[in-house]
């Protein structure tokens, strides 16, 4: 089933990108190397508002069932054959990325309290080091958390969150051992080294009480994994208290806590709405009130400075506004408008120190940093150097201070950490990240250009590529997306990306709608009822890039994650002329099975994502679009799917009932493989920092085979 749209775009196909030979996608990896296993079809019927679908593959979801795991490992075994002969390019280009990075390495630390906070990591070993000194004289290194010897025995290790308490004696920090983000709190007292007996279990967010002896932690549905549950932890008596359940699935909650540490807020939000809990930190046992009620679209969030509540909302304004009310009088009736809307530029926070706001923010795509005199109101942004980039504020753990540190970085410039004087406007470099190896930015250039879409909008995209390696004609080109939730795909700088780079090819990034690039009316046109405009977004970057003379379609590979994936499923059942190779990361392709389904996790709440499908007319959204019910019989460009049998974000079956059900109906010889992590790993695969260069040493050797590029 396609609609009006679809069929629109498909019309579009121009002549010239149709008539590319169908030579030009003679796969260069053997495919006779092993014979691709076939998922036996098992029908199922799941039909739905007079919409007839058959579901052959609907028992790969059963990872307890021995056949699906020995269909899983059998498609492993066959991905394996066939890319065994890029294993030689697949250790090169591992040693180019180690290659590149200070495996000896230490983070500029932070202040708070007595301490100075930092991490650093060593030769050899896979997780950071977590570490302090005391602001004294020639204080010795104290290790807080060493992930290297917790994940000892473990295949996965993944730290959530870490807060030390106000008196610097106990850390609270939590780990996932499984990949599933299921996060078990600990609290490790730092004198002994020893952790804290309890029994809170399974946490998604917790902060301390100025007392250093109360914890807030949020627990989510161990099914749904919606965070639904706050508590009260007393360490000294070992008591636990239930405070609030959000009983409305479309929410999640979050417990945080300002930054001049005298508020704890307990935030409920769904994809459009929110509230916010406060309680003042210094009296943990007291009781909560909401600042403002929930009412449908209004989003906000808080923070708080010398007795005022600073609200981030758009309550009338679409782009988000600051308003400041007294804390005895939060509503909005006592709202006092401190920064106005303003249509072109899209607020996203605001942190509060001593004698100044720092706004973030977001204006013709790129993210701006604003300093805010709460004294005088005169404002300044931070001067940013380059056309394409991306800034941010880092880790500020103290208000009472007249200097922000804030990071930097572009597709050709490293990562960057500064601090900044706010009143002298000053800034100070603490640290570039190293690239060894030689690199030198002056040899790599960016561009930003604009791209016209079939409504006549215009999507940004930014480009990066060897200066010497750009020839006249078309060249290799990695067209990357997102497009979902309103999140922004950044201009950052990749180390590991330079292998690509060195070797010819363009990367770009397609900064489609249903991001959050340029605000909230960016992210609205590209969600729900308009999902569809991503994917006609993306394709009109690939055409103009093709159109341009940047590349062309046997030059053209792509990739994308999560929703991500879903963009890559969508784009190649619509325009598959138009690429080489795709990469499609734990992909969310199953999406009308999957929201179908409560019980799975993280359902409900995308319900103002993407649609309910048990409405009809929403339902019939998603089946427009949904990758897996519209494949089809024709050709496809070559695909290589990853995903992982713990991920919870995600669940595997979406990609292995994607690759079972495309083998049935490709009408071409390109390969189509599958590779499944059956070993403890996450929504971002590999936990650590070795094993995720392998990885992507894996998909770019893949890519490169497809270029015809060693």
């Amino acid at each position: 089933m396609h609609t009006p749209l679809v069929r629109f775009v498909r019309f579009l196909a121009v002549v010239t990108l149709m008539s590319v030979p169908s030579s030009t996608f003679a796969a260069p990896l053997a495919l006779d190397a092993a014979k691709a296993p076939f998922a036996a079809k098992k029908p199922q019927d799941v039909s739905l508002h007079g919409d007839t679908r058959i579901d052959d593959y609907f028992w790969l979801r059963d990872k307890t069932d021995a056949a699906v795991l020995a269909h899983l490992r059998a498609e492993n075994a066959y991905t394996e054959a066939v890319t065994a002969p890029l294993q030689p390019l697949r250790a090169e280009l591992y040693r180019e990325m180690v290659g590149r990075i200070e495996e000896n390495d230490t983070n500029p630390p932070t202040k708070k309290g007595e301490w100075w906070y930092y991490s650093r990591t060593e030769q050899g070993k896979q997780y950071p080091i977590y570490c302090r000194k005391h602001r004294s004289p020639d204080a010795a290194e104290q290790v807080i958390l060493d992930l290297n010897e917790l994940a000892k025995g473990e295949k996965f290790m993944s730290v959530g969150r870490q807060v030390v308490s106000d008196h610097g004696h106990l850390l609270a920090y939590s780990i996932d051992r499984t990949g599933y983000r299921q996060y078990q709190l600990r609290v490790k007292d730092l004198r002994t080294g020893i952790d804290v007996p309890q029994s809170v279990g399974q946490v998604s967010s917790f902060t301390w009480s100025a007392d250093s002896d109360t914890l807030f932690y949020v627990q989510e549905d161990p099914v749904s994994k919606r965070s639904f549950h706050l508590g009260r932890w007393t360490l000294s008596t070992g008591k636990q208290a239930w405070l609030f359940d959000e009983r409305d699935e479309l929410f999640g909650i979050g417990v945080s806590r300002s930054l001049d540490g005298v508020y704890v807020f307990c935030s409920s939000a769904s994809k459009t709405t929110s509230e916010v809990r406060a309680l003042r930190a210094n009296a943990p046992l007291g009781d909560w009130r909401v600042l403002v009620p929930r009412s449908t679209d209004h989003h906000y969030r808080v923070d708080h400075r010398a007795g005022l509540f600073y609200f981030v909302t758009n309550r009338a304004a679409k782009n988000y506004r600051v308003m400041t009310a007294p804390v005895a009088t939060p509503d909005e009736s006592h709202w006092t408008e401190f920064l106005p809307h303003n249509p072109a530029i899209k607020i996203s926070d605001i942190d509060l120190f001593r004698d100044h706001a720092v706004v973030s923010e977001r204006e013709d795509g790129l993210p701006q940093l604003r300093v805010i005199d709460l004294r005088t109101r005169a404002a300044h942004r931070i001067a940013l150097p380059e056309p394409v980039f991306t800034a941010g504020l880092s880790t500020n753990l103290e208000a009472d201070t007249a200097t922000v540190r804030f990071s930097y970085q572009s597709l050709v410039t490293a990562p960057a950490i500064f601090d900044y004087d706010m009143a002298t406007r000053t800034r100070t470099l603490l640290k570039q990240t190293a690239v060894l190896g030689g690199y030198d930015p002056a040899n790599y250039q960016s561009e930003r250009i604009w791209v016209t879409a079939h409504d006549g909008a215009k999507i940004p995209m930014s480009l990066v590529y060897r200066a010497d390696r750009r020839v006249a004609g078309p060249q290799p080109l990695y067209l990357y997306g997102y497009g979902s939730y309103g999140s922004s795909m950044t201009a950052s700088f990749s180390s590991t990306r330079l292998s690509l780079l060195d070797r010819g090819v363009i990367f770009a990034i397609a900064h489609i709608r249903g991001g959050g690039e340029l605000g909230e009316p960016w992210r609205e046109a590209g969600r729900m009822q308009h999902k569809q405009t991503t994917f006609t977004d993306f394709i009109a970057c690939a055409e103009y890039l093709v159109r341009t003379g940047y590349t062309q379609p046997a030059q053209l590979v792509t990739s994308g994650g999560s929703a991500g994936g879903l963009l890559m499923g969508a784009v190649l059942n619509l325009r598959p002329e138009l690429f080489r190779a795709a990469v499609i990361k734990v992909p969310f392709v199953d999406v009308l099975n999957t929201m179908l389904d409560a019980s799975l996790p993280l359902t409900t709440a995308e319900y103002l994502e993407w649609g309910n499908p048990t409405i009809k007319t929403q339902y019939f959204w998603i089946r427009a679009y949904s990758p897996y019910d519209n494949l089809r019989a024709q050709a496809y460009p070559s695909i290589l799917v990853t995903t992982a049998l713990n991920d919870s974000q995600v669940p595997y079956w979406e990609g292995a009932k994607y690759v079972a059900k495309l083998r049935t109906l490709k009408t071409d010889s390109n390969p189509l493989l599958l590779k499944i992590a059956l070993e403890p790993a996450g929504h971002g695969g590999a936990s650590g920092r070795y094993d995720a260069l392998r990885e992507t040493a894996f998909d770019y050797a893949y890519l490169l085979s497809e270029l015809n590029l060693k």
